[in-house]
């Protein structure tokens, strides 16, 4: 799916204009957007009080939970997320009582027009000038807090030009972007870690051993302070609840509105920034509050309208995940089986992915639990992986696959490999495969 697709009139055509302004989608560097926020009088130094967040996995639920719970303290939040999954106005949501909405049409094409023009022309990425716009948007508007998602990395990453944030915070970190990043955990997790700020608390969670090493190492260089997940606090299920504990006491809270077992971490992840973050103290029932009412799409989203939800049978589901790396390959296996265990509807799998994903790492945790795969392109997006390649991986991973021309034909082969049995249908493997189904069946 193109990064410009699925938005409003007034602003894509400037979108579409800033996206011929360099060759590569991806360059890594801080040199433009330092550039350009130099002639735009510098918004990214008055920005409110920051939670950035780098890591591969969990990044967009860390952000959901900081800003559900930082809102049900009545405070006014802003927050950059990418990509969008229908819309470009998804990823710039502005503060607001009671919550946060993503940025108006007028203001954001009014951003936009003043960026190019400040610009000049001049060589720089989509994603760096349209940060450019998000910085404007942040600054001009008051707000209590911002949670700012990085889009790549982190050393060089457009949206490290913060200075001082609040907290820093670094979800899991895998295999993914490894022609930008380094093809190993270590290099990849040094690059998140470029993150980090002296004297500015990190909050790290789970991490394999190589990952933890490497951003060990760079705090120690930095002088950053780290809260380790399993070291320095913990979160975990326990009678129907969410158990978190630090140096500072336990927390008994409710379970995330989310699902997924990897989903007690990421909340966890987000209760220890917040209880880091002194400038915005919040009360116990505000986080709690915040678990149970927080919202994060084509997350492990169950689908309860649209074309395709209509065409399941009486006790059918249809389920939605963006995942699409190995380790979110194993989280959503992990609900999936969770989810069996009360249920004997047949797993079906309809899955799309683009070409720098490991394809083999995602399927390798559903076999033995997914019945079939079907697999398809992601619709306008012309470096996605074939369905034809797809099905290598997923047999080479020991699971039955075949390719299919779209996801409306998938859809009919799973209902029809069925048969009576209503199955449990889960459309997974790239977050822009699932823009195209939220946009008409969210």
């Amino acid at each position: 799916m193109a990064e410009v697709s699925r938005i409003p009139d007034a602003s894509s055509v400037i979108l579409e204009r800033l996206t011929k302004l360099h060759p590569k989608l991806i360059d890594l560097s801080l040199e433009r957007i330092e550039r350009l926020l130099a002639f735009l009088h510098h918004p990214e130094r008055a920005l409110p009080p920051t939670f950035h967040i780098a890591g591969t996995n969990g990044k967009g639920s860390v952000s959901a939970y900081l800003r559900a719970a930082l809102e049900a303290g009545d405070y006014g939040v802003h927050s950059y997320t990418s990509p969008h999954l229908v819309r470009f106005h998804e990823r710039i949501r502005l503060a607001g009582h009671p919550k946060s909405a993503e940025i108006g049409e007028e203001l954001l094409s009014a951003l936009l027009d003043e960026c190019e023009r400040v610009n000049g022309g001049a060589p720089i990425t989509f994603f760096e000038i349209t940060t450019c716009v998000a910085m404007l948007a942040y600054a001009r508007n008051p707000a209590d807090a911002l949670v700012l998602e990085v889009g790549m990395g982190g050393r060089y990453d457009t949206t490290n030009v913060i200075d001082k944030p609040a907290v820093t915070i670094i979800t899991p970190v895998d295999l993914d972007h490894q022609a930008f990043l380094g093809d190993t955990i270590t290099l990849i997790a040094g690059e998140k870690a470029g993150i980090l700020k002296r004297g500015v608390p990190a909050v790290i969670g789970p991490q394999t051993d190589e990952g933890r090493a490497a951003i060990e190492y760079h705090a120690q260089k930095v002088g950053a302070p780290l809260l380790i997940f399993g070291q320095d606090f913990s979160a975990y299920e326990e009678h129907g609840h969410l158990v978190y504990q630090d140096e500072h006491g336990l927390l008994d809270l409710p379970l995330p509105k989310l699902l997924g077992r990897h989903q007690i971490d990421n909340a966890g992840i987000a209760i220890c920034a917040l209880r880091q973050a002194k400038m915005l103290p919040l009360e116990t029932e505000a986080i709690a509050r915040g678990l149970r009412e927080v919202e994060w799409p084509a997350r492990m989203q169950r689908l309860t309208r649209g074309p395709l939800v209509e065409r399941l049978p009486a006790h059918g589901e249809l389920w939605l995940d963006g995942g699409h790396n190995p380790q979110a390959g194993r989280a959503v296996a992990h609900l999936m089986a969770d989810l069996a265990q009360n249920s004997a509807s047949p797993l079906m799998m309809i899955v799309g992915m683009k070409d720098t994903k490991d394809a083999a790492g995602f399927f390798a945790p559903f076999k033995g639990l997914a019945a079939h795969v079907e697999t398809v392109a992601i619709p306008d997006d012309p470096a996605c992986l074939s369905p034809g390649a797809l099905v290598e991986a997923a047999r080479a991973g020991g699971l039955d696959a075949t390719p299919a021309a779209s996801v409306d034909e998938a859809m009919s082969r799973v209902l029809a490999r069925a048969g009576g049995t209503p199955p449990r249908i889960l459309i997974c493997g790239s977050l822009y495969l699932a823009g195209t189904i939220l946009a008409d069946n969210g």
